[in-house]
């Protein structure tokens, strides 16, 4: 029940100011700042930052607390403080007692970050009245009434080692760890946000609070709401739940430790288990909002992009590598540029490392070419604008501005990028990217000093004065996500070649448009033996067409404002577009191109080969990847001729190597076509265009054989538990597996989605993460999931947690004796309602996100329904009674019918 508006100011009035002197509950005045394209700036009395950004084509609202602390702020003994901390506030308030259920039950998208400069908490969920108060009133309590409770930070530190420990396991994790560490001497950006092991286990409840109270205050805070709301009645909420909190007395010192300029090349040597080489440069570079670094991302991106880099060209293409790459940290203060190579583990990594160098450090030799820089330009500033067009990401992306100095940087960065010269790019580089500004290793003595001196930014607020931005981007139309008005809105027609088609307009913002295509082929007989073909088959689409070469597809999309994703397995093949109104039919034309011309390039083909073969070979000591492999193993029990079959990590590499090029070819040319194809567009386009491509484009294209849907029944799974040693892994990992005879059209399906929901998912409050997380403090993640086909009566359902070695059969106890309460005693009220309530509301949420709701409607296609099935659907689940979902546990769930797989270093197990 909620207060009226003036019980409520004064009841949260009492709250925030426990422990401190009253405030005068006058009026609070919001100042207003600036604004820019479309977001607002105010100021609160308290000093709390209000960035409004309206949006009515959402049904969803993002509230987004940004804090001005990162782990650049901890002192000695504290490194992991601030991220740890963020793990403290999810554990409530005097008012707000378990923060994750409330944020399960209104049906939220939530998550908190920490970073290097700041901390931030969201929340994405639908935009009523209702969910609006909580989540501002939640985390205006949690701001200066959280808990941070010396029982929640014991059960809480071994979570946060635990994910510490996952990390260990990743060999690029580690060796970037140790090479910033090394490249910094002084500076706080050398240590990682996750924090040193000691200071995890060490740290004290006192100094972690006093952390909190000094940083977590609303004059060192960015609040950002966006989504569907009036500005003028946000603004008001805001005041009346944040503006009671008085400003605090005390002062933030600022930061003034700099690293030196380096006077000579690093470099360090991490010697771990792993199956694949790794080889990084580290650069010094300047902050994120001086005015070199625009030039800086250009010529990261020259160097990085993926197949028309020059990374790419020099060492993947002449097979120095199999994978190269590059990304900047952009920061408040000086940060760093990033180029890493990935090499199979039998080569020689010398020759890599020198040919990174080389290609990185020679630009005087080989400047930069015009279209080079233009073809960057035009990527970073395609990825900006696509951006623009969603106001759930621009209030996540601000974050990161606010926590480089100023969210107008977002604006001014782009429009910096868009000016960037090819001399630009060019002086940058050899200013900055060069042998004495260099991390990979050892210190190596020179006759005189050859420092680069990294410039600082003096003003920030000079640099932004007067700054306007632009005009905004086309605003759309309010959506209602229901089912009926999705219905009829939907236009759906069968063209002449049996092509499913469906089409739902409406206007958006940025005139945002998503399409989706989807082909089926083959049967059980024609497949056989054909998965390892089929999927390098679709792996080679975007690497090259008959008119285009792999660096000019990328170039169109780009030049048309399209990401898009083209690729196919050995049973059916896809494309997925994103882009603007203007530039879809266009896009649609060039994806048709990509399915049905590959160009099939033989060292493409090289090139793909060696990159599956060291990503795959790079898993083979991974305890995730194996144990969920060899879930899916089982819940696919089919010989190895089968197309559903999932082969080992071994197999596929021996079928990796035995495919040959031809045998794309004839696949393609054997199964490729539009027999049984379907598509789907939601945004703001012309349908009869869209229409008139698709029939021009795909009506005479068919496969030359029939397709069949490749039946996948029941199949009650053999009850064996596996364990996978995989030495010097600080992670390991515990999957649980079951087969069940449910599937989506059975009367069973909404009481098992919701019974799986409460005992494995939600957000850290479900049975499981509450038992072994929250409570027992063993697993950073951990959770359950259940599939339900479309097609036959069967379910595959797993749990999981990610743990320290030592305590998986810790974990596996404690998922039984979960698994048993929830057989025995069944269900509360409490958890059937708050459950419902957030099942179906996440439901809403996934249907006002176009990129969801495209493939929702795909998918229609396929099974021939509408979304009335849904509604159906979520209606019976609506109307579950604790004791319908209980019967249908008891029906289908038995503690020992689960096969239980570990992976880990079994030599720590206790």
């Amino acid at each position: 029940m909620f207060l009226t508006r003036m019980r409520k100011h004064l009841f949260v009035t009492s709250i925030v100011c426990s422990g401190l002197s009253l405030i005068s509950l006058g009026a609070i005045a919001a100042e207003k700042v600036a604004t820019i394209e479309g977001i607002s700036e105010y100021r609160l009395d308290n000093g709390l930052q209000v960035l409004l950004f309206p949006d009515q084509t959402k049904e969803t609202v993002t509230v987004n607390v940004t804090y001005h602390v990162g782990s650049k702020h901890e002192n000695y003994g504290e490194t992991g403080m601030a991220h740890l901390l963020e793990h403290l506030v999810f554990k409530g308030t005097p008012r707000h007692k378990d923060i994750p259920a409330e944020l399960s039950s209104h049906g939220a998208r939530p998550n908190g970050t920490t970073w290097t400069d700041r901390t931030n908490y969201f929340e994405t969920f639908t935009a009523s009245e209702e969910n609006i108060n909580w989540a501002l009133d939640m985390e205006a309590d949690r701001m200066v009434n959280s808990f941070i409770a010396k029982k929640d930070l014991d059960s809480e530190m071994t979570v946060v080692r635990n994910e510490f420990e996952r990390g260990e396991n990743s060999p690029f994790r580690v060796t970037l760890q140790r090479m910033m560490a090394t490249a910094f001497e002084w500076h706080n950006y050398g240590k990682s946000t996750i924090g040193a092991r000691a200071d995890l286990e060490n740290v004290s409840i006192d100094r972690l609070k006093a952390f909190y109270k000094k940083y977590y205050q609303p004059d060192n805070a960015t609040l950002i709401v966006a989504g569907k709301f009036e500005s003028k009645e946000m603004l008001d909420k805001i005041e009346q739940y944040f503006g009671v909190i008085p400003k605090p007395e005390r002062t933030i010192e600022p930061l003034y430790t700099q690293d030196p300029a380096q006077d000579g090349e690093r470099q360090v040597n991490v010697r771990r288990v792993g199956d694949v080489q790794l080889v990084g440069n580290i650069y010094h570079v300047p902050a994120g909002s001086h005015a070199d670094f625009p030039a800086l991302d250009v010529a990261t991106e020259i160097f990085g992009a993926n197949s028309t880099g020059r990374l790419y060209k020099g060492l993947v293409e002449e097979k120095l590598a199999s994978r190269a790459f590059g990304f900047n940290f952009q920061w408040q203060e000086p940060g760093v540029a990033i180029y890493f190579a990935e090499v199979d583990k039998d080569f020689d990594l010398d020759k890599t490392q020198a040919a990174l160098d080389a290609t990185i450090e020679s630009v005087l030799n080989n400047p930069f070419t015009e279209e080079e820089v233009e073809r960057a330009k035009r990527t970073l500033v395609k990825n900006i604008e696509l951006g623009f067009n969603s106001s759930e990401r621009i209030a996540l992306d601000l974050s990161e501005w606010v926590g480089m100095g100023d969210w107008r940087l977002l604006f001014l960065n782009r429009d910096r990028i868009e000016k960037v010269t090819k001399e630009d790019v060019q002086r940058v580089a050899t200013t900055y990217l060069v042998r004495n500004n260099r991390t990979t290793g050892k210190f190596l003595p020179t006759d005189k000093p050859e420092r680069v001196e990294i410039p600082q930014v003096e003003n920030i607020a000079e640099m932004l004065k007067g700054y306007k931005g632009r005009e905004n981007v086309a605003q759309g139309e309010a959506f209602d996500p229901s089912h009926d008005n999705i219905d009829s809105r939907t236009r759906t027609v069968t063209l002449d070649n049996g092509v499913k088609v469906a089409l739902l307009t409406k206007k958006t913002r940025g005139e945002s448009v998503v399409f989706t295509l989807s082909s089926q082929m083959g049967d059980l007989k024609s497949l056989k033996d054909m998965s390892s073909i089929g999927d390098l088959t679709g792996s080679m689409l975007m690497r090259g067409s008959e008119n285009y070469t792999r660096e000019q597809l990328k170039d169109e999309f780009d030049k048309l404002k399209a990401n898009a994703s083209i690729g196919g397995s050995a049973q059916g093949s896809f494309a997925r577009i994103v882009t603007t109104k203007e530039n879809l039919v266009p896009a649609i034309n060039l994806a048709a191109e990509v399915l049905k011309k590959p160009a099939f390039d033989k060292k493409e083909f090289e090139q793909l080969v060696s990159t599956t073969e060291v990503d795959i070979e790079q898993q083979l000591q991974d305890p995730q990847a194996i144990a969920f492999r060899e879930y899916s193993r089982k819940q696919n029990p089919f010989d190895k001729s089968h197309p559903r079959y999932i082969p080992t990590m071994e197999e596929e590499l021996a079928l990796l190597k035995s495919v040959q090029l031809k045998d794309l070819n004839a696949f393609h040319n054997k199964f490729y076509g539009a027999n049984n194809m379907q598509v789907s567009v939601v945004g703001d386009f012309n349908e009869k265009a869209v229409i008139d491509s698709l029939n021009e484009l795909f009506g005479d294209w068919k496969s030359k054989t029939d397709y069949e849907r490749i039946a996948h029944p029941y199949h009650k799974l053999k009850v064996e538990n596996k364990d996978f040693n995989t030495p010097d892994k600080e992670n390991a990992v515990f999957v649980a597996a079951v087969s069940l005879p449910v599937g989506m059209n059975s009367k069973d399906a909404p009481a098992l989605e919701l019974a799986n929901y409460i005992f494995g998912g939600g957000f850290l409050n479900s049975r499981l993460a509450t038992r072994l997380r929250q409570k027992d403090g063993l697993s950073y993640g951990a959770g359950s999931f259940v599939r339900m086909s479309n097609s036959e009566a069967r379910a595959s359902m797993g749990a999981y947690a990610i743990c320290a070695p030592q305590n998986l059969n810790k974990v596996e106890v404690g998922f039984k004796e979960e698994l048993a309460r929830l057989i025995k005693d069944g269900f509360t009220d409490e958890e059937i309602e708050s459950a419902k309530s957030g099942l179906l509301q996440g439901k809403r949420v996934s249907r006002s996100q176009d990129r969801e709701l495209v493939s929702k409607l795909n998918g229609n296609l396929y099974y021939d329904r509408n979304m009335q099935f849904s509604k159906k659907y979520e209606d019976k689940l609506s109307k579950l009674s604790k004791e319908d979902v209980h019967k249908v546990v008891k029906k289908y769930l038995k503690v020992a019918d689960f096969s239980i797989i570990k992976g880990g270093d079994f030599s720590k197990v206790e």
